[in-house]
């Protein structure tokens, strides 16, 4: 098991049972009890576990795992779906990069294009590199602890005041019941600013988030003009959306 991968499990397991021991962590993921140790000192710098002596208990809350927790997991992955995303995006476009793992790869995968580019998160814009051809904006407003996300009403105002060629925005569910959800309010509101400024909306996610519902609810799907996925997302839910008249994109292995 890759060390992102049983990072992951680790904190699936100790978030589900709120303490668990090293011993039991092992045998859960069949690695050393050194490496567990070395496991848990990751995860509690990125401050998702607590360390106490023989085990770990978790630091979540609510159903959203904290920026920390995501932001190494599956990256070859985040990487293959940043790359087509930015393949859409035609030299001269504006393009507003919403927050999150996934749009962080995108908003770097960017970088060094003849582009205008408007950042929802820190992470993003610091890693943006302004040039001569590359035009990097913020919305400004307040920051989201944890996701360091632009939220609330100077960032909506601020997103407001523009048009852009297309939007690429993250995920927290999708479905073609209940659309794009996201588990933030703030968020949300601020999702919907941007959708409501763009020409084009391009929704970037891993396969799992297809089927999932969070609780602020986005948009519906003909809001979506074309999601950029895993080839192994569960089919029921792309026929669905695929029915709903939303274009979706594979990224293979």
């Amino acid at each position: 098991m890759a060390s992102a991968e049983r990072q992951r499990h680790i904190v699936e397991l100790v978030s589900a049972a709120g303490e668990v021991g090293i011993a039991e962590l092992a045998e859960a993921t069949g690695a050393s009890e050194m490496t567990i140790r070395r496991d848990l000192d990751v995860l509690a710098d990125r401050g998702v576990v607590e360390r106490y002596r023989g085990g770990a208990r978790s630091l979540l809350r609510g159903t959203e795992l904290p920026y920390g927790a995501r932001s190494a997991d599956r990256l070859d992955v985040k990487r293959r779906l940043a790359g087509e995303v930015a393949a859409l995006v035609a030299d001269g476009e504006s393009v507003l990069v919403d927050g999150g793992t996934t749009c962080l790869e995108v908003a770097r995968a960017l970088n060094g294009r003849r582009l205008t580019v408007l950042a929802l998160s820190v992470h993003a814009l610091a890693s943006l590199v302004p040039t001569p051809s590359l035009t990097v904006l913020s919305p400004g407003g307040a920051v989201r602890a944890g996701e360091l996300t632009f939220i609330g009403p100077m960032a909506c105002d601020g997103i407001d005041r523009l048009r852009v060629d297309t939007a690429v925005l993250g995920c927290c569910g999708l479905t073609a019941a209940d659309g794009l959800t996201a588990y933030d309010l703030d968020e949300a509101a601020v999702k919907k600013a941007a959708i409501a400024s763009a020409r084009r909306v391009v929704v970037v996610t891993e396969g799992a988030k297809l089927g999932r519902t969070a609780l602020a609810r986005v948009c519906p799907p003909s809001a979506i003009d074309v999601v950029v996925t895993e080839a192994g997302a569960p089919a029921a839910e792309v026929a669905a959306l695929t029915e709903a008249g939303t274009l979706i994109r594979f990224v293979g292995d």
